[in-house]
């Protein structure tokens, strides 16, 4: 016998087929090099765009599907995909048994190996010429990896160092720490990192912090002063993400943990972003034929830790998403949500996986936040993408399309966006625009146990509600080595006063709004913001880099001293770890 059968290898190997490890990190390269090769090649991809954070397995398994496609990829692509590779190593096995491989003697030959010793088996699979110490960086990737037959390890430093000079004065990012990941058995798969930062902000964080009493996408954060650096305002933080997952059929998988999560195709979510401080959540992933449907059940707190040790109050939440791939280039999908709080315990009727939670919220007496969300992409001509969102929180169908009298309760949020990939012909030079759009009072609930928000923190768009933004984003990549990222974002909002609710804080209860009709974006203290960035970045080694940024925002507001101008230059060093940024 010279050959498998290739349904006796889907029967008896479905975890080679089908494997999903660890997720991308959200910001990682491979996001984006990922979706403008979709776009460009008109290939789809294994996984459905929206639903962040990837596999890592089908990162590797589609990287490879465009390496063997009769397509034409330019240097630059062929470079993109190397640091795939390099950065995925143990999923390049992933090919073998889903491929042109499959039903030939070489699967014959691969069919007793687990993935990692096919990931090995691949020319693909680059060890280092001259590792440090023999046992660290014996893959240019990797500071120290373990490949044994049924088990991989990968464990890596996180840095961000940078400083930066305006006429404010000094800010500093300074985050060290570390990330581990790996895998056993094909099937159990594990995730971890742990940061610890000092930073110094400009004004306009520092004020978001003494409102609310956060950092985004923090949590319980220290002072921090420095006579050596002559620091007296700057914070200490430490924070850390983790789960473990589990593949517990091809098509389902399973995994409990503690980070963030995002949904949509935009810059900003406004159905669920990354905003927010970690939390902790179950989630599982069915995936079969063109759908995709995720549940996720989390616990949330109602405020901010304080010093003291007193413990914050609970709330939860229950979320689910179904994408829906009809064509190759489309992608439709549909978000609901609840957020609810109780005594120290769940609302164990959300936890059945695929009922309506408007249904069960109704039958319990309606005590919770519900939220229903529409998020699609559209591919098109090679080069375009087309993308948006609808988050519907309440409204009332006569009101917002018939009287149109600005009523209180119709609240809602649009996203509209486009991505033009390799501008007039040139290669890697990509663009994107994007609009979003949220009305007064959106994502708040009648009191403090239920709004939209994590640690006091958006789970959706870092404005609130209550705005209209625009966002123009650009990156040249002109060598492997090298990239230029450009963003301008302008906004006009309205915000509260210290007695007046005019809809922009999601914390405040709904009940307390200065009017029920005449709403409208924009209302109360009306705020303009203009956000400008150049970040220019050099690869020393693979996920090294040294970067050089500029960074620009100023303020006008209808109170005067509420005015702000903020302008700084600097620079640092990075390594494995996404630009940080305070884009709001």
């Amino acid at each position: 016998m010279n050959k498998l059968p290739p349904l006796f290898l889907m029967i008896f190997f479905p975890a080679m087929l089908w494997a999903q490890g660890s997720l991308l990190p959200l910001g990682n390269e491979a996001y984006h090099i990922l979706d403008r090769q979709e776009v460009k090649t008109g290939l789809a991809a294994p996984y459905h765009a929206a639903i962040k954070g990837w596999n890592r397995s089908d990162a590797i398994r589609f990287a490879l599907e465009l390496d063997t496609a009769d397509i034409q990829l330019s240097s630059l692509d062929n470079n993109d995909l190397e640091y795939l590779y390099l950065d995925n190593n143990e999923w390049l096995g992933i090919g073998h048994f889903a491929t042109t491989l499959l039903g030939t003697r070489e699967t014959a030959a691969l069919a007793d190996k687990t993935q990692m010793e096919a990931s090995r088996a691949d020319p693909r699979f680059i060890l280092s010429k001259r590792p440090l110490l023999k046992y660290f960086y014996q893959t240019p990737a990797n500071f120290f990896d373990i490949n044994d037959k049924y088990f991989h390890i990968r464990v890596n430093p996180l840095l961000d160092i940078n400083m930066a000079s305006g006429a404010e004065g000094l800010f500093f990012y300074n985050l060290r720490g570390i990330q581990v990941r790996g895998g056993v058995d094909d099937r159990l798969y594990f995730f971890m990192n742990i940061q610890e930062t000092q930073a110094g902000f400009p004004d306009y964080v520092n004020d978001r912090f003494e409102k609310y009493n956060y950092i985004p996408g923090q949590g319980f954060v220290k002072p921090y002063e420095s006579s050596l650096f002559d620091i007296e305002n700057g914070y200490d933080f430490l924070n850390g993400q983790g789960y473990l997952g589990y593949n517990i059929t091809r098509h389902v998988g399973m995994q409990i943990g503690y980070g963030k999560h995002f949904i949509g195709n935009g810059y900003r979510s406004l159905l669920l972003s990354d905003f927010s401080n970690n939390f902790f959540y179950l989630k599982f992933n069915w995936r079969v034929w063109k759908f995709h449907y995720q549940n996720l059940f989390a616990e949330l707190t109602q405020g901010t830790y304080q010093f003291g040790g007193n413990l914050v109050n609970k709330k939860y939440m229950a979320a689910h998403y179904f994408s829906f791939r009809p064509l190759p280039n489309l992608e439709l999908g549909f978000f609901e949500t609840v957020i609810f709080s109780r005594a120290n315990h769940f609302e164990f009727q959300y936890l059945n996986p695929v009922i309506l939670y408007r249904l069960v919220e109704h039958s319990i007496g309606s005590p919770d936040n519900i939220l229903i969300g529409l998020n699609g992409r559209w591919n098109f001509l090679r080069r375009f993408q087309l993308y948006g969102q609808l988050m519907l929180d309440e409204f009332k169908f006569d009101e917002l399309f018939i009287k149109r009298d600005g009523w209180w309760a119709n609240k809602y949020g649009v996203q509209l966006g486009l991505k033009y990939y390799d501008v007039l012909g040139v290669d890697h030079l990509d663009f994107q625009a994007e609009y979003n759009s949220v009305t007064p009072y959106t994502y708040t609930f009648r009191d403090e146990t239920a709004p939209y928000s994590h640690y006091d923190q958006s789970l959706a768009h870092p404005l609130g509600a209550n705005f209209r933004e625009w966002i123009i984003k650009g990156r040249y990549r002109f060598h492997k080595k090298w990239l230029i990222e450009a963003r301008v974002i302008s906004a006009i909002f309205g915000e509260d006063t210290v007695d007046e609710n005019w809809g922009n804080n999601i914390l405040l209860s709904y009940d307390t709004r200065v009017q029920e009709y005449g709403n409208e974006i924009g209302q109360g203290v009306q705020a303009r913001t203009m956000l400008a960035g150049l970040d220019v970045s050099y690869m020393l080694r693979h996920n090294l880099f040294l970067d050089v940024r500029g960074f620009y925002r100023t303020k006008n507001s209808e109170m005067d001293e509420l005015d702000q101008k903020v302008f700084y230059l600097g620079g640092g060093v990075r390594m494995n770890i996404a630009p940080q940024r305070m884009d709001f």
